[in-house]
């Protein structure tokens, strides 16, 4: 049970996110959890398929049919593809590569002399917001914010005197639950737009969906959803975890003459990379733009290399921090610190083993896109139009979530079904897109099917090592429930006000 230091009596609230916690922290440990879950998944495409459960793809017209992974094909498919379902298991190489950067980093002192100086030159009244913010803007840097930003914020904020699961979840879920959410636009916005153009074209084929067409919106609730989540973080979090009493090592108020050199080292490293940087992007024959349409963010060397330069980014500055401060004095010390810092990925790779084996699973059995379509059908064939069309919309779409976490899979198959009929309403496609991704962030915090979750338990037991999900997700709760309601007021005000969503995004058609 995570600590708390009020006295007072606990409201409705606080008791349904203790229930949440204790029957989460019931369940077994996540390993054998994600075990007992691929049981249930061969189970029940056992028998979707002995019923022969289909549904007819809205892109393509072709029926979805339930596969039995029981069968003797399927058998074949669970032995030799086990390894393949690890080893290609999307974060797992981004977080191997990322942790030798962020690794060393930590190693070797940097980011403890960082945050030292940090406690000194930044307000105590500023911290989480500004973690937050980061957060949130950092979604366009694809899921590298999910890993990177929850262990920092972590430790940042122990320095500040908070528990540091208190970073790990506000960090978490500002950057999952707002993940539509940003001041730029991103490769969200062009994979959403594309999926959007092919559904309104069934109505008018000569509709073109501008990747912007949402900015307004997304702009406006970057800094509703920054209110929001701190709100919920000196409302819940930091009440909920109350004091630490874990291991801390004591920070010091001033920085040492080596940490200062080894600082200077470390920024002028980061101002060199990143200039580098830029001089692969500003060019219009910049190396690292798209070499056809020349986007810096579309289909572009840069978003496919976010990843290592991301890695380099921290490599850097950690070693050269390492040799400024005296921490990094041979190639020795360098190599027992990245393998150091790899070593505590153990756990977390076999926790990979066990949640890419049911994930795998899930999409091979055709269970998701049989339930979403259904379900979808289900949502056309009652009739609702105006607001209450737009709330059933959205939690339509964040109960859908929690079972298919690809934003880009979904609306594949929703956009074709959704953008017509309310185009047949008279909505524009650039509302109905804002309106699919409200829901397609709120009920990110808390789904099992962004597999960060597991990296987020990983990093959580280095401050308790008995920690559960149950725990983890009563504490993420919150910034669903909270995003989703002060979110869908926005959005439900934005309509009201008859505001554009964005560029060529008007309400109605």
């Amino acid at each position: 049970m995570a600590q708390t230091s009020r006295k007072d009596k606990k409201t409705f609230f606080d008791r349904m996110l203790d229930s949440i916690e204790y029957a989460g922290n019931k369940l077994p440990d996540p390993i054998v959890l994600f075990f007992i879950l691929c049981g249930i998944i061969l189970g029940a495409s056992f028998i979707a398929g002995l019923f022969k459960l289909s549904a007819t793809h809205p892109v393509t017209g072709e029926t979805v049919v339930a596969n039995n992974l029981l069968d003797g094909a399927g058998l074949v498919d669970i032995i030799t593809g086990m390894v393949k379902n690890f080893s290609e298991f999307p974060p797992l190489g981004m977080v191997l590569v990322m942790m030798i950067g962020v690794g060393l980093a930590e190693q070797s002192g940097f980011f403890d002399a960082l945050m030292k100086r940090s406690v000194v030159a930044t307000p105590k009244k500023i911290i989480i917001p500004s973690i937050i913010l980061i957060a949130i803007v950092g979604n366009v840097a694809a899921d590298a914010t999910q890993v990177v930003l929850p262990p920092i914020a972590a430790a940042v904020l122990m320095a500040f005197g908070f528990h540091p699961m208190v970073g790990l979840i506000v960090a978490y879920a500002s950057t999952t639950g707002a993940f539509s959410a940003n001041l730029m636009i991103g490769m969200t916005d062009t994979l959403a737009a594309g999926f959007t153009e092919s559904g309104a074209q069934t109505v008018n084929p000569d509709y073109k969906a501008n990747p912007a067409m949402n900015y307004y919106f997304i702009a406006v609730s970057t800094f509703f959803l920054l209110a929001v989540s701190t709100w919920v973080t000196y409302k819940f979090t930091i009440p909920r975890f109350g004091k630490y009493t874990g291991e801390m090592e004591t920070m010091m108020t001033t920085v040492t003459k080596e940490e200062s050199r080894g600082l200077k080292w470390a920024g002028i490293s980061a101002v060199v990379f990143l200039v580098a940087v830029l001089a692969m992007i500003i060019p219009e024959n910049g190396i690292l733009r798209n070499p056809e349409t020349g986007s810096i963010i579309e289909a572009s060397p840069l978003m496919d290399g976010i990843v290592p330069l991301l890695t380099i980014f921290f490599l850097l500055p950690g070693l050269f921090y390492g040799m400024g401060a005296g921490t990094i004095k041979t190639s020795k010390d360098f190599g027992e610190m990245t393998g150091k810092a790899m070593s505590t990925m153990g756990p977390y790779i076999v926790l990979v083993f066990a949640s890419a084996q049911f994930l795998a699973y899930f999409g091979d059995s055709n269970l998701g896109p049989i339930i979403a379509i259904k379900g979808a059908d289900f949502l056309e064939s009652i009739g609702f139009t105006g607001i209450p069309l737009f709330i059933v919309f959205i939690l339509f779409v964040s109960l859908i979530n929690i079972l298919i976490g690809s934003a880009s899979a979904k609306w594949a198959i929703l956009a074709p079904i959704f953008v017509p009929m309310f185009m047949f309403l008279d909505y524009h496609p650039a509302f109905t897109q804002a309106l699919y991704r409200v829901g397609d962030s709120i009920t990110n915090p808390i789904t099992p099917m962004l597999p960060y979750l597991v990296l987020l338990l990983s990093f959580a037991k280095k401050y308790d090592k008995n920690m559960g999900l149950g725990t983890l997700i009563s504490a993420l709760f919150p910034y669903t429930i909270f995003f989703g309601i002060f979110w869908i007021l926005l959005i439900i005000v934005w309509y009201l006000l008859g505001i554009p969503v964005g560029p060529e995004g008007p309400i109605h058609l």
